[in-house]
């Protein structure tokens, strides 16, 4: 059986340099970014720690309108950060931001016990 070591979400994006900023107000930073030739699309790697996420401007690589589920450890400074609401869920507290290619995170604080 092969052992699973890592899960990289792939996000569509339509500007990668947008989309690194628009991350970068979560604590990602631009690791890399690879074209096949200038002016082609691009596709980036952004990191926050141990947490990897690729960009792409590559059409078949992902759809719109994504969903990623990401544990945080301060969901208040998310919320405050984008001004959205936190929901008090029996599992979380809980807040939804969305990019601007239309992919949704909902980040979550630490699971309740």
């Amino acid at each position: 059986m092969v052992e699973v070591e890592e899960v990289i979400p792939i996000l569509r994006v339509a500007d990668a340099a947008r989309a690194v900023g628009w991350y970068g107000r979560l604590g990602f930073e631009k690791r890399w970014e690879h074209r096949f030739e200038p002016g082609f699309p691009a596709f980036v790697e952004i990191a926050r720690g141990g947490v990897r996420i690729f960009l792409s401007e590559h059409e078949g690589d992902a759809r719109p309108d994504t969903l990623l589920y990401l544990r945080v450890t301060d969901v208040d400074a998310v919320a405050a950060e984008f001004g959205t609401e936190i929901r008090d869920e029996e599992w979380a507290r809980e807040t939804e931001v969305t990019d601007p290619d239309g992919n949704r995170l909902r980040l979550a604080g630490p699971e309740k016990e």
